[in-house]
């Protein structure tokens, strides 16, 4: 039983999946490999270039039907700028310059808010906390063109649940598209915003240990097929080389990330039991990954986490639990809980154990925190 402190944000947190449940998506996803390549094509590294038959390398085709297959959607769109580059294409798909949008009331992704900025989507800002407010923003608002939402937390005190929340808005708006972000959900939670009945969802191929630079889009075929037909140039195309690396690596992403969910949850309950000294409070959130914040005791967050690099945790991501990030990361509270709350620049830091066991995790923090004491 977790102390009531690693409670303070219990209902922000996103369930994430057991081992075993991740096993079984992790089958799930290979099944579906199996209905759409032959033995032969999958040992195929992938086909390069504009494929006369697809107008796009056919294995790429291949991982997209594959994708498609595994969230049951109709159809997948694999392309250029990671979740930035998805969430771009698809909103700049949907919408035209001076549109608006349903967001939530909380600090925007920094690269989301660029994308709305730099195509002048214009926003109705609702609290997706309060179902009745979405419930009567949407039934009163017949001007909007899309329904946005961060599946991950954008506040310390977002709780909505995903699926209640589509299900609002589809009830009262069947026609608006709704679009979820699951960067740092994906192979995670028990679904993504597509199975949960949203018209879309983008996110990161890297998020889910594949290669730089991939986004995915999957659902409705009315976008994805003009997304498809628009993005024709060769160099716009995610190669098959490397559409096969990301469903490769995709396939480890559910059981790796299950595991580490569950580090997570040991490093919090052994920091509020006093496995740590210099630590005021613990608690779990989705900020953007399940991640613990440390509020400490002394306003030192900063030293500690420059510390923390000495000692062998990582204080910067590099996709925020890419292929890459092996070593715990000890590092800095994100933008928009900070925007939220402004004490945890000086105050708090942000633990994800990566690939590490806790006691690699409690180790490094310790050492950190009574050095910068000193």
């Amino acid at each position: 039983m977790y102390d009531p402190k690693a409670l303070k944000y219990a209902e922000s947190v996103i369930p994430s999946l057991s081992v075993n449940e991740a096993q079984a998506l992790q089958f799930k996803l290979v099944d579906s490999m199996s209905r759409h390549f032959t033995g032969d094509e999958f040992f195929s590294l992938g086909d390069l270039g504009v494929a006369s038959r697809y107008k796009r390398p056919e294995q790429t085709n291949r991982a997209e039907m594959t994708l498609a297959d595994f969230f049951g959607t109709e159809n997948t769109a694999l392309v250029r700028g990671a979740g930035t580059g998805a969430i771009r294409i698809l909103l700049n798909t949907l919408m035209e310059p001076g549109d608006t949008m349903f967001v939530h009331n909380a600090p925007i992704y920094t690269t989301t808010q660029g994308t709305m900025h730099h195509s002048r989507f214009s926003t109705n800002v609702v609290d997706y906390n309060d179902l009745d407010a979405v419930e009567k923003a949407i039934s009163t608002d017949d001007t909007a063109k899309v329904f946005y939402v961060q599946h991950a937390r954008q506040q310390p005190t977002d709780h909505y649940d995903l699926k209640k929340l589509i299900q609002t808005v589809k009830r009262e708006r069947p026609d608006l598209p709704v679009v979820v972000d699951d960067n740092y959900c994906t192979m995670k939670a028990h679904g993504i915003g597509v199975e949960y009945g949203a018209d879309y969802s983008t996110f990161s191929g890297f998020k889910v240990l594949g290669p730089e630079g991939v986004g995915v889009i999957t659902g409705k075929n009315e976008a994805i097929e003009t997304i498809h037909a628009e993005n024709y140039s060769g160099g716009g195309q995610v190669q098959g080389y490397e559409a096969m690396e990301l469903i490769r690596m995709m396939t480890f992403a559910p059981v790796t990330l299950a595991t580490q969910n569950e580090q997570v949850e040991e490093i919090c309950r052994k920091l509020n039991e006093g496995a740590v000294g210099g630590i005021a409070e613990a608690y779990m959130v989705n900020a953007q990954s399940k991640v613990i914040i440390v509020e400490l005791e002394k306003p030192i967050a900063p030293d500690v986490i420059q510390r923390s690099n000495a000692l062998g945790a990582a204080t910067h991501p590099v996709g925020a639990e890419s292929k890459y990030e092996m070593t715990p990361m000890i590092y800095r509270v994100s933008g928009t809980f900070i925007d939220a709350k402004p004490r945890l620049k000086e105050f708090g830091i942000r633990i994800n154990p990566m690939k590490s066991g806790a006691e690699t995790v409690l180790n490094i923090l310790d050492a950190a925190i009574q050095s910068a004491n000193e």
